[in-house]
């Protein structure tokens, strides 16, 4: 355990404790679970690249014009729901890129105390495009062009996501169609 703060609380124990779920923001699974009892059904975990903080995560927001006019830019942080795959949590996000003509912004999910602590803009709901990252085989390895069920190991509340795999070079994955079970 780590006591890094990412999530909001002061130690890992107390996140655990007041969220009652056994993975943290930075992907971290805890060895004691208050949720022993839940099943996960999922095919893979899809984790971060190498040396970057979470999966990939390519939105578009609702209003797209948005993105132009917050002048969201590399480095920013932008806060939201991503409604169209389901999802019932605000996330806080840190953007590697963003597009002016289409809205899409690349991003990395960051724990919701760095929005406490700098300025961000808020664009509350989006659609997520796709994610990006390295796969952990728990069931079945990805096919590309089939819809497979993947747990991001930075998902807060534990929700199995499904999408269509779209691209699989080596171990690295683009899954795309997010929705969230």
């Amino acid at each position: 355990m780590k006591d890094c703060g990412a999530c909001g609380y002061r130690t890992c124990k107390e996140y655990m404790e007041n969220e009652q779920i056994n993975i943290c923001p930075t992907g971290e699974v805890f060895p004691e679970s208050h949720l022993k009892s839940i099943q996960l059904d999922y095919d893979f975990r899809l984790s971060p690249l190498s040396g970057e903080p979470s999966a990939r995560k390519f939105i578009l927001p609702f209003r797209p014009d948005l993105v132009e006019k917050f002048e969201i830019t590399e480095g920013n942080i932008v806060i939201g729901r991503p409604a169209g795959a389901g999802c019932p949590v605000y996330h806080s996000l840190k953007v590697i890129s963003s597009n002016y003509v289409t809205g899409v912004l690349e991003c990395h999910s960051v724990g919701p105390l760095i929005s406490r602590n700098t300025k961000v803009h808020d664009i509350q709901s989006y659609h997520v495009h796709a994610f990006e990252g390295i796969v952990e085989i728990n069931k079945a390895e990805p096919t590309i062009g089939v819809r497979q069920r993947f747990l991001p190991t930075f998902c807060m509340i534990q929700l199995v996501h499904t999408a269509v795999v779209s691209q699989i070079i080596g171990n690295r994955v683009r899954l795309e169609d997010i929705r969230i079970l």
